[in-house]
C-alpha cells in the first residue's frame, strides 16, 4: 500500500469568493477507517503566487464548528439588518449534495 494514499481527497468542493478561493476537502486518516476535513483559504498575492491558510477539522468537532459558524453568520446578518441603508445586502449561498448548482440569492429574495 502506498503510504501517502491516505492524504488523497475523498471529496472536494471549491468556493470562489472574489480574490479568494476556499477548498473543502474530505480526506481519510492513515488507518483509512476515519475521515477529517481540511478547509483551505487561497488568496492570490502576486502574478503566480498564492497565500494559503488551512484548518484541519476532525469529526468530533464537526457539530460544534457548524454551530459556531451558523451563529457567527446569523450575528452578521442581524447586525447588517439593523442599518440596511448603510450595509451591502447580505448574500446567501446555497450549496450541497441535494443542490445541482450553487444558488446565490440576495437577502431580499430569501425573505
Amino acid at each position: 500500500m502506498d503510504t501517502t494514499a491516505y492524504k488523497d481527497e475523498i471529496f472536494s468542493k471549491r468556493v470562489r469568493a472574489g480574490k479568494r478561493t476556499y477548498f473543502f476537502d474530505v480526506k481519510a486518516t492513515k488507518s483509512e477507517k476515519d475521515f477529517y476535513i481540511t478547509i483551505t483559504e487561497s488568496k492570490k498575492v502576486g502574478e503566480t503566487e498564492f497565500q494559503k491558510h488551512k484548518i484541519f477539522l476532525y469529526k468530533e468537532d464537526f457539530e460544534k464548528f457548524a454551530d459556531a459558524l451558523a451563529e457567527a453568520v446569523d450575528f452578521v446578518h442581524d447586525e447588517l439588518a439593523k442599518n440596511p441603508d448603510e450595509a451591502p445586502a447580505p448574500v446567501l449561498v446555497i450549496a450541497g449534495e441535494d443542490v445541482e448548482e450553487e444558488a446565490v440569492l440576495e437577502a431580499e429574495e430569501v425573505a
